[in-house]
């Protein structure tokens, strides 16, 4: 298995850790973006989006973080992971929704101004940075989990962003819950860092 990625990409980060917790091993191909690897007709190929990341395995393409999650979560018959039950599916879904919606929309993109000068307004995305983490905060009162008694892909897709919010001027303090647990996945066997960018509240 190949992972395409960039260091500073949380789309590419899950992908990376969730095959580290499961303990996959995957040959990591850093993309280019600044000199355009991405916009290559041989990385277009891969995928027409030319997003990262893209998983190959055996000859086949995956693109999409999500989808990868899914995808390995399936081939390696991680149900614990991705459960299959109609309900436990369901809650699962649920925040994978979020994780494709409003932390996109919200700390991913809040971060995107200080890391890539992209064009948001840092009050309307910061503004909904804090909307999910008060939503979250509340979803984690009283349980270590987002979507289960246990880690799921849910888990998974929505820490990158989370635990890098700071970066996106979003502060953290006022989420115990949110925090707590962030150090819950910290502390998983095969738990993989994302990289640090020095911009944000973390200058």
């Amino acid at each position: 298995m190949k992972l395409f990625f960039h260091p500073i990409s949380g789309h590419a980060h899950r992908a990376q850790l969730f095959l580290s917790l499961i303990g996959v091993p995957v040959e990591i191909v850093v993309v280019d973006l600044a000199k355009g690897e991405h916009r290559s007709a041989d990385y277009l190929a891969m995928n027409r989006f030319g997003q990262i990341p893209v998983l190959e395995d055996d000859g086949r393409f995956i693109s999409d973080s999500i989808a990868i999650l899914v995808y390995a979560a399936k081939k390696f018959g991680k149900t614990d992971w991705l459960p299959e039950d109609p309900a436990g599916a369901a809650h699962v879904q649920r925040w994978l929704s979020v994780a494709a919606g409003q932390i996109a929309y919200g700390p991913c993109a809040a971060r995107l101004i200080n890391i890539v000068s992209a064009n948001y307004r840092p009050e309307e995305v910061i503004d909904r940075a804090h909307a999910i983490l008060a939503l979250m905060e509340d979803e984690l009162d009283g349980r270590e989990w987002i979507a289960a008694d246990y880690p799921t892909v849910a888990d998974v897709a929505l820490y990158s962003y989370v635990a890098r919010a700071p970066e996106g001027n979003v502060d953290l303090a006022p989420y115990d819950h949110v925090r707590a647990w962030l150090e819950q996945i910290e502390a998983l066997p095969g738990f993989v860092a994302f990289e640090k960018t020095p911009v944000g509240l973390e200058v």
